[in-house]
């Protein structure tokens, strides 16, 4: 018999503290306009300097659990998804299950950049498959301002921090939102085109050693854009192609907040009208594995995602990895 994934609840946190283009332009060689106009961001959110992951996380799932009307202790799983964790050790997961109170649960970190949310969201639906009384908390949550180059013009530009998060169980066949399925991919041999290797025992330092570029994000935007729009729209046709729906029977792309160009590229090469589209990029940035939960919650929240919608959620991300989920409202 066939597991049911439903969504009980979503949340998400953006911090207080909000940097536009014009704040950049004080720091580095840039402006509103060229910010603006390549890649669609006109502000982001930066955590505070005593803020870190898993106090994002934290919000981010108090407010998906009141969304499920459910209690913290009542998880079996938490499943965390970053490429900024608190620490090396202990995981992201374990702290955020510290500050929500509660002892016992499974907890994990999952890392598959801008794909985080994705790939941690089906992670949960294997541990569901075995064990389907479990409730899941999926929760993904970016510092991203903490591992960028704020001399680099060209990525410090584009990042933001955030947390969004989601309850998942299994359900009735009828019930909904439900997961109707999630796939995913990945190509290593790409991965030199987006890193953060500093700190990494491949790139590591000793004690009083200065921390180099290596640090810092660094991307080749161009190769990327190409890969992205490409792996995202084949994904998503091969999702469809699946389960024997039409991309005209998709009522809402809510893709991976990565660039304006590449969310405009991916709805025009899928033949999907900008009204179908949603965004939230000009406020938030790219918040990677936060990216999609924020948006899939702005969008329900804000009645752009409506019950019966078939809501399609490709990313991409560094690694190189990308995916597809399909969720029925």
């Amino acid at each position: 018999m066939k597991t049911n994934f439903i969504i009980r609840g979503l949340g998400m946190y953006a911090p207080e503290r909000v940097v536009t283009n014009v704040d950049l332009e004080k720091i580095v060689d840039t402006s509103d306009e060229w910010i603006t106009t390549r890649t669609g961001i006109r502000q982001r959110h930066v955590v505070a300097e005593d803020e870190a992951a898993s106090d994002m996380a934290y919000e981010a799932a108090k407010k998906a659990l009141a969304n499920a009307g459910m209690e913290a202790d009542e998880l079996t799983h938490i499943v965390c998804g970053t490429f900024t964790p608190d620490a090396i050790i202990p995981s992201t997961a374990c702290r955020v299950q510290e500050k929500l109170g509660i002892t016992g649960q499974m907890c994990i970190d999952v890392q598959a950049a801008c794909s985080g949310f994705l790939y941690a969201m089906q992670t949960a639906r294997g541990y569901l498959a075995l064990e389907p009384e479990s409730k899941v908390l999926v929760v993904t949550s970016e510092v991203i301002s903490r591992r960028l180059n704020w001399e680099d013009r060209t990525t410090c530009v584009l990042f933001g921090d955030a947390a969004g998060a989601a309850i998942i169980t299994t359900g009735e066949a009828d019930e909904t939102p439900r997961i109707v399925d999630v796939i995913l991919a990945a190509d290593g041999s790409l991965g030199d085109l987006l890193t953060v290797n500093g700190g990494g025992s491949a790139h590591s330092y000793k004690k009083g050693e200065t921390v180099g570029d290596e640090y810092f994000v660094q991307m080749q935007g161009r190769d990327i854009f190409k890969h992205a729009v490409r792996n995202m729209v084949g994904i998503s046709e091969k999702l469809l192609a699946k389960h024997g729906i039409d991309k005209n029977d998709v009522d809402v792309l809510i893709p991976h907040q990565a660039n304006l160009r590449i969310i405009d590229a991916v709805g025009r090469k899928f033949d999907i009208p900008e009204e179908k589209v949603f965004s939230n990029i000009d406020r938030y940035g790219n918040t990677s594995a936060a990216s999609v939960p924020v948006a899939l919650t702005e969008a329900v929240e804000t009645g752009f995602v409506k019950k019966g919608d078939l809501v399609l959620m490709p990313t991409f991300g560094g690694g190189f990895t990308w995916g597809a989920g399909l969720i029925q409202f």
